[in-house]
């Protein structure tokens, strides 16, 4: 797989490490900051180009990979779709719904592939419990929570798009705790009800939220809550509980940490005690779930298959968000 990079942050130079590590060719770049696009250049040896429309139409290319603001997310799919060219982005899908769909509609129009980078859905722990789950081994799912209790430094808000609506879409539950969204998604199914309280610039100086909570029923009848925070020092691992008829497993960070199951027999839980997190570092985390995202999504090109999270699922994720913040701001419940 050829691959062309808009955005080159320092997420798309974690992406960049990825690919070296799994043999895709990282042929081209670009960033509105060209000093810092050159710089990304040169250091990993790949071509930059001016424009971000010149990277969703080089030939060289096979798929590119959004690695900017989430604010930025249809222009290059539109041209990416002209052009034929499959789309990766960053989470999250967007920073709003309308535009997202419009992205999802643009991709199947074009006849292109839209991922969204999850990366957690390929954490060890994760694909267990999605098997694990649909045998049934943890019996009714009666509880399903999230907890991500972190914290970012005032140096990391010091620019002012950082935590703002119109760039990055909200705070801690938009941009950290979405992760563990889309896993309680993805394991527990649609969100029936939700409601949600808020702290806006509760530490730091930003006009989105760096506190929230939010009281969560599933079609299913499952409850549970979702609790992000990017306020709260040190930083703390971030869980994943879910409870049912028959017992209850815990994820801590990457890792699946409890596994209390009565009677129960089959493949063996992963249970481990060492664990990444971005608590306090965004950037301490593993590499393995990208390399397992970054070749799903080149399988799913050869293949001609949907990846295993497209754009239609990190819509999904970006819904329960919305509504916790429509939650917030009306201080009613929302039905999804």
């Amino acid at each position: 797989m050829r691959v062309g990079i808009i955005g080159t942050g320092a997420i798309a130079r974690m992406h960049a490490r990825v690919y070296k590590n799994i043999g895709y060719e990282l042929t081209v770049c670009t960033d509105t900051h060209e000093a810092t696009g050159r710089r990304f250049a040169e250091e990993f040896g790949v071509e930059f180009a001016p424009h971000y429309q010149d990277v969703c139409t080089h030939p060289r290319v096979d798929y590119v990979d959004v690695c900017t603001f989430p604010d930025f997310r249809l222009q290059p799919v539109e041209i990416c779709a002209r052009s034929s060219k499959h789309v990766q982005v960053q989470k999250p899908i967007s920073t709003n719904l309308d535009t997202a769909r419009r992205m999802i509609d643009t991709a199947r129009d074009g006849g292109i592939l839209l991922g969204v980078v999850s990366q957690h859905r390929f954490d060890d722990a994760s694909l267990f419990l999605a098997r694990a789950l649909a045998a049934g081994r943890l019996g009714k799912l009666l509880e399903l929570d999230g907890y991500t209790k972190w914290y970012r430094s005032p140096e990391y808000y010091a620019r002012p798009i950082k935590g703002s609506w119109q760039t990055e879409g909200g705070g801690a539950l938009m941009n950290q705790a979405i992760h563990q969204v889309d896993i309680l998604r993805w394991l527990a199914g649609p969100v029936k009800q939700l409601f949600g309280v808020w702290q806006l610039g509760a530490v730091h100086k930003i006009e989105s939220e760096d506190v929230v909570n939010a009281v969560v029923e599933y079609a299913s009848g499952a409850t549970g809550v979702i609790q992000a925070a990017t306020a709260f020092l040190p930083g703390y691992a971030e869980r994943i509980e879910i409870h049912g008829s028959r017992g209850t497993a815990v994820i801590t960070g990457d890792k699946l940490t409890t596994w209390d199951v009565a009677d129960d027999s089959g493949e063996a839980a992963p249970l481990a005690t060492a664990v990444a997190s971005g608590a306090s570092d965004p950037m301490a985390i593993s590499l393995a779930p990208f390399e397992r995202q970054f070749l799903d999504f080149g399988e799913a090109i050869r293949q001609g298959r949907p990846p295993r999270v497209s754009g239609e699922e990190g819509y999904q994720a970006l819904e329960v968000v919305d509504a916790v913040y429509r939650s917030c701001r009306t201080g009613q419940k929302v039905a999804l």
